[in-house]
C-alpha cells in the first residue's frame, strides 16, 4: 500500500463496493496545490491530518491551523479504536501502524503554543488595510505612512509605533500633503480608531519582536521527518479577519524569502489554509488578484498550498484554477447555493464513466471522498470514490499537560516566548521631541538671563526710558515674538520628523507583492 515518492490517501471502490485500487498523491506534484472541501462533519479534518502525516514522513515540513483544537492529536501516538481498525480492514491497509509526529505548537496569544509575531514593517500597508477593513482613502494614508517611515528611518514594529507616526501625520497634514499627496485628517482619525479596536481584539500580541523566522516552520528532525507546525486557532477564530490576514502574511513571507527551485522531487513546505473562506470574504479585488498571483508563482519555490473549506465556491475561480489535487467530501444540496456548489465541484473533476459525480457528492459517507490528483505528466487522474485511510496519530486533542510537554522539548523553546522592545519609531520620535524641548528651554533661559555689564555699567534698565539695549548689543539673540507659546512634545517631534523626511534620511524599503517587507 505504501510506495516511495507517493503519499497514500485511501482506497477507491468499484460500483459494486469492491476494492478498486489505492489512491496516491505523488510527491513531485505536491507543490501543485490542492483543495479539500466538504460539509461539517464529513471528515475534512481527518483528511488534513493524514495528508500532514504523509508529508511529514516524506521529509516535508507542514504548517496548518488547528481551528477546532482536535488536530493537536497529531503529536501523540494513535490508539487502536474499533472504527479505525474497521476502516483499515475495509481498505486493505496492512500493516496499520500507529505513530506520533514531530509537532511545533504556535499561538498568536502565547497560550497554547510559542508566540508568533511580526512587525508592522513586514506586514505592509496592503495587508494592514485588509486587517482594518480600510477604505481606499484610508489605505492611501497608510501607504503614505509607510513611505514616510521608510524614508525617515523610523522602524515600525508595533502598534504604538504606527500610532505615533499617525499623530505626526495628523499634525503636519498640510505640509506632508504637498510632498506625498492629500492626507485627510479624518482618514487619519479613522485609522487611529481602527487601531484601538485591533488592540482591544488582541492584535497587539501579533505585532512586535522577536518576529517569526520562516526557517523555524521549515524544520526537519534528525530522522529525516518534516516538522508539523500547528497554529492554535480556536481563540484566533473569534477574530476571523486577524486569522485570515495572518495566514496571508505568512504566505507572502514565504513567497518573498524562498529561492526559486523549479520542480523538486518533493515540496519544500506544504501549507494548509483551514477555513479558507475567511481569506476571501469581503476581500478587495486587488487583494484577491495578488493572492492568485502568489499561489501561481509560489509553486516554483517548492511550496504547496492546500485550501480547506466547506464549499468550493468559497475560493475565487482564479485561485481555484491553480489547485491540481482535489479531495471532495460530501456536500448537502438543500439550497440553491448548495446545489450550485455541488455542480461546481462535480464539473471540476475529470469524469468517471462508472458514476455521476454530482449525484455521488450528496451520497458520500463520513470519511469517504471523491479524489483526483495529478499523475504522469501532471494530468488530473480520473475521479474515484475513495475511503480515506485512518490516521496513524491520535484522533482528538492533546491534554494541556501533553501539550506543555511537547512545547518544553520544542526546538524553538525560549526563542519567541519573551517580548523584546527595541528602539523604534515611538521611542525615536519621543527622543527627538525631548531634545528639541530641552533646546527650546535652554534658549528661553538664555533670553531671560541678566544682561552682562557693558556700556550701561550693569545698572537697571526699564523699557520706555530710551536706554534699552539694542538688538546688536544682545550678542546676536533674537527678540521673543509677541504671544509666543512653547511647542508641545508632539509638535516638536513632528517637526523633527518632518525635517528628516524632507532631507530623505534613511533608506527606502522595497516591498513585495503583498506589501510585506522584501528582505
Amino acid at each position: 500500500m505504501l510506495q516511495d515518492g507517493k503519499l497514500y490517501i485511501g482506497t477507491s471502490r468499484k460500483p459494486d463496493n469492491a476494492i478498486n485500487k489505492p489512491e496516491y498523491l505523488e510527491l513531485k506534484f505536491g507543490n501543485r496545490h490542492g483543495l479539500v472541501t466538504g460539509a461539517t462533519g464529513t471528515g475534512k479534518t481527518i483528511t488534513l491530518q493524514i495528508l500532514a502525516e504523509g508529508f511529514s514522513n516524506a521529509g516535508v515540513p507542514v504548517f496548518c491551523a488547528d481551528v477546532k483544537g482536535d488536530l493537536s492529536g497529531i503529536g501523540a501516538m494513535g490508539e487502536a479504536k474499533d472504527f479505525l481498525l474497521k476502516r483499515a480492514e475495509e481498505i486493505g491497509l496492512e500493516p496499520y501502524d500507529f505513530q506520533e509526529f514531530p509537532v511545533i505548537f504556535w499561538d498568536l496569544y502565547g497560550e497554547k503554543g510559542h508566540r508568533v509575531r511580526t512587525t508592522m514593517t513586514e506586514m505592509g500597508p496592503l495587508l494592514l488595510s485588509r486587517l482594518m477593513n480600510a477604505t481606499d482613502a484610508q489605505e492611501g494614508v497608510l501607504n503614505i505612512a509607510f513611505k514616510i517611515a521608510d524614508q525617515g528611518g523610523l522602524p515600525l514594529l508595533d502598534l504604538k509605533d504606527l500610532q505615533a507616526l499617525l499623530n505626526y501625520m495628523g499634525e503636519n497634514a498640510t505640509e506632508l500633503s504637498n510632498k506625498f499627496g492629500f492626507i485627510s485628517k479624518a482618514s487619519v482619525g479613522s485609522i487611529q480608531r481602527e487601531l484601538l479596536i485591533l488592540e482591544q481584539q488582541g492584535a497587539e500580541h501579533f505585532f512586535g519582536e522577536p518576529a517569526l523566522k520562516i526557517s523555524d516552520i521549515m524544520r526537519t528532525t534528525n530522522d529525516g521527518r518534516g516538522a508539523i507546525s500547528v497554529l492554535a486557532a480556536d481563540k484566533l477564530m473569534m477574530n476571523p479577519r486577524l486569522y485570515g490576514t495572518f495566514l496571508l502574511w505568512l504566505l507572502s513571507e514565504l513567497f518573498e524569502e524562498l529561492p526559486e527551485v523549479g520542480d523538486p522531487d518533493k515540496p519544500k513546505l506544504v501549507f494548509f489554509f483551514d477555513e479558507a473562506h475567511l481569506l476571501f470574504k469581503d476581500a478587495p479585488k486587488v487583494l484577491i488578484e495578488r493572492v492568485e498571483q502568489v499561489v501561481r508563482l509560489i509553486r516554483s519555490k517548492g511550496v504547496g498550498v492546500y485550501f480547506v473549506t466547506q464549499n468550493p465556491l468559497d475560493v475565487p475561480e482564479t485561485v481555484l484554477a491553480q489547485l491540481g489535487n482535489r479531495v471532495q467530501h460530501a456536500l448537502r444540496a438543500y439550497t440553491p447555493r448548495e446545489q450550485k456548489a455541488v455542480k461546481t465541484a462535480a464539473d471540476t473533476f475529470r469524469p468517471n464513466p462508472d458514476f455521476d459525480c454530482a449525484t455521488v457528492i450528496t451520497e458520500l459517507g463520513t470519511g469517504e471522498a471523491l479524489i483526483s490528483t495529478l499523475e504522469g505528466k501532471g494530468i488530473p487522474s480520473m475521479v474515484e470514490r475513495t475511503l480515506v485511510r485512518p490516521p496513524a496519530s491520535r484522533v482528538g486533542p492533546l491534554t494541556d499537560a501533553e501539550r506543555a510537554n511537547v512545547m518544553k522539548v520544542s526546538p524553538v523553546a525560549g526563542l519567541y516566548d519573551e517580548d523584546f522592545d527595541r528602539e523604534s519609531a515611538y521611542e525615536m520620535l519621543a527622543g527627538r521631541a525631548k531634545k528639541l524641548e530641552e533646546a527650546q528651554q535652554a534658549e528661553q533661559q538664555a533670553e531671560q538671563a541678566p544682561e552682562p555689564e557693558g556700556e550701561n555699567g550693569g545698572r537697571w534698565t526699564l523699557p520706555g526710558f530710551g536706554d534699552e539695549p539694542t538688538q546688536a548689543s544682545t550678542t546676536g539673540k533674537t527678540k521673543a515674538r509677541s504671544g509666543y507659546q512653547r511647542e508641545t512634545v508632539v509638535e516638536a517631534a513632528m517637526k523633527s520628523a518632518a525635517r528628516s523626511v524632507a532631507n530623505s534620511l534613511g533608506r527606502a524599503i522595497v516591498r513585495g507583492i503583498l506589501g510585506s517587507l522584501r528582505r
